[in-house]
C-alpha cells in the first residue's frame, strides 16, 4: 500500500513538474520577458517553431532517450511541435499589436494563448507520460531534474 502511494506521489509530482516545464517553454518566455523588461523597443523574434526545435534537440540528448526510445520520442517532439505551431501565430499576434492593444482585447488575447497553451498540456502530457514510463531510473531522475531545474530557473528570473 504503502509503495502504491507512493508511485502515484512520485507520477503526480512528474506529472506537474511537466505540466509547469512545458507553461515555461511554450507560453512564459515572451510575455513574460515583455512584462520584466517593459520595452516595447522591437527585438529580433524567434518563432516558437524554431525555439522548440532547439528544445526537442536539448531534450533528446540530455534524456538519453535509445533507439528502443526512439519511436515513443518522436510522438512527445510532434506534441511539442503542435503545440508550438498553435502557439505560434496567437503570440506573433499579440506582439504585433503589443502597442495598440487596450486592456479588455490585451485580457482576450492572453486567453486564447492560454486556452492554447491548457489544450497543448493535455496533449502533450500523456505521450510525455508514456515515455517517462519506460525510461530507465537513470533517465527518471535526469527528467526530474531537467524539469524541475526549468521551472525553477524561470520563477527565480521572477525575483
Amino acid at each position: 500500500m504503502k509503495r502504491s502511494m507512493c508511485r502515484v506521489t512520485r507520477s503526480t509530482t512528474v506529472l506537474v513538474a511537466a505540466a509547469l516545464f512545458c507553461m515555461t517553454v511554450i507560453f512564459g518566455s515572451p510575455l513574460i520577458a515583455k512584462a520584466q523588461t517593459g520595452s516595447t523597443t522591437p527585438k529580433p523574434k524567434v518563432s516558437e517553431a524554431g525555439r522548440v526545435e532547439v528544445r526537442i534537440n536539448e531534450l533528446h540528448s540530455k534524456l538519453k532517450i535509445t533507439a528502443a526510445q526512439e519511436e515513443q520520442w518522436n510522438k512527445v517532439a510532434e506534441v511539442m511541435r503542435e503545440n508550438a505551431a498553435a502557439m505560434d501565430p496567437l503570440i506573433k499576434a499579440r506582439q504585433e499589436k503589443e502597442n495598440t492593444l487596450n486592456a479588455v482585447e490585451d485580457l482576450k488575447s492572453y486567453a486564447a494563448i492560454t486556452d492554447a497553451h491548457a489544450t497543448g498540456l493535455n496533449k502533450f502530457i500523456p505521450v510525455f507520460e508514456a515515455l517517462y514510463s519506460g525510461m530507465s531510473d537513470e533517465q527518471k531522475k535526469i527528467a526530474d531534474s531537467l524539469f524541475t531545474k526549468h521551472v525553477q530557473k524561470k520563477l527565480s528570473k521572477k525575483k
